[in-house]
């Protein structure tokens, strides 16, 4: 596993983390279990126990956040005293990492006892249930998203992700302060941490160590921020292309035309792959530009190549009817 940006490592979460990250923001109230907030949350689904409570627990997902929203609450109460401590018991005999009750509602004073018991911290949100499973959503996300590092620079330019590898010393931090020189924003140089999002998108940051910096061989650490202003650092970015630098190789066949687009996979997601040479004298900065705007043209539904394409064939068809032209 590899450190969040939150300081637990991704996919380990504890209790006491996610309360004390999200105590405002979700409007949170721990009623009891603080000796308790050791337990470890391990999936970043949630759980109704509504059919639990009646005692069917053949299918129970006890080792989620259980929910206890405002159908679990009318059916608790619709319970005697006796009967509802023993429709909580019953989840209480699992291994359950916390549970939360929304819309501000407090449990009964026999049912916090129980957890208490039972090690099992209580937590009250003023939230309704589906605005906090929205925001717990959103925060959970990356905590337990597919993740990786790559050795790479990661630069936003003209508002498209682009993803620089290559062998080391190639040139990646040098293009990419030529880009930033020319208004454009740097997101991470020498490791780029990059997240699986939802919908199929990656995104891409830097560590906090190394946020802002950027290695240029000969010269040293110069500090992106503070030669160029804070606009021309981002904290993350989407990834969009993979921009591949090469080695000038006069043997091997490159694209030439662009009528496909090639790919590469990044976390089970795919995204496009330009290879670009580079050889001593060449300016690659205005070559990335071009990359990123024929990226936006694609986008809105223009392809020059093969548009180039359409003309050739219509150039043909003419001649066809025409020959002696």
């Amino acid at each position: 596993m590899t450190s969040s940006k939150r300081g637990h490592e991704v996919g380990l979460l504890k209790v006491g983390d996610f309360y004390k990250e999200n105590k405002d923001r979700l409007s949170l109230e721990l009623i009891t279990g603080r000796k308790c907030l050791d337990n470890v949350i391990i999936s970043h689904e949630l759980n109704r126990p509504g059919l639990a409570l009646a005692g069917f627990v053949d299918l129970f997902t006890y080792n989620r956040i259980q929910l206890i929203g405002n159908t679990e609450i009318l059916y608790l109460n619709s319970l005697t005293a006796r009967d509802r401590l023993e429709a909580f018991n019953i989840i209480c005999q699992f291994d359950i990492p916390c549970i939360i009750f929304t819309n501000g509602k407090h449990p009964p004073r026999d049912i916090i006892n129980l957890c208490k018991e039972r090690c099992i911290p209580v937590i009250v949100t003023g939230l309704s249930t589906t605005h906090f499973v929205h925001l717990f959503s959103y925060y959970i996300e990356d905590i337990f998203a597919d993740n990786t590092t790559i050795h790479g620079t990661l630069v936003d330019v003209y508002g498209i992700g682009l993803l620089f590898t290559g062998r080391p010393s190639i040139g990646k931090s040098e293009v990419a302060l030529d880009l930033i020189e020319r208004g454009h924003r740097l997101v991470a140089d020498d490791i780029v941490h990059i997240v699986r999002k939802s919908r199929g998108i990656i995104v891409g940051t830097s560590n906090e160590l190394t946020r802002s910096l950027l290695e240029i061989r000969g010269v040293g650490i110069v500090d992106v921020k503070q030669m160029f202003g804070v606009r021309a650092i981002r904290r993350q970015k989407r990834i969009e292309i993979e921009v591949r630098l090469v080695d000038w190789d006069e043997q091997k066949s490159m694209n030439r035309t662009g009528l496909e687009d090639e790919l590469t996979t990044i976390l089970d997601v795919d995204i496009s792959c330009v290879e670009v040479p580079i050889y001593p004298g060449k300016y690659v900065a205005v070559i990335v530009e071009s990359i990123a705007l024929n990226h936006l043209l694609k986008t809105v539904g223009y392809n020059a190549a093969q548009e180039l394409a359409k003309r050739q064939l219509e150039k043909i068809k003419l001649h066809g009817k025409n020959p002696k032209k």
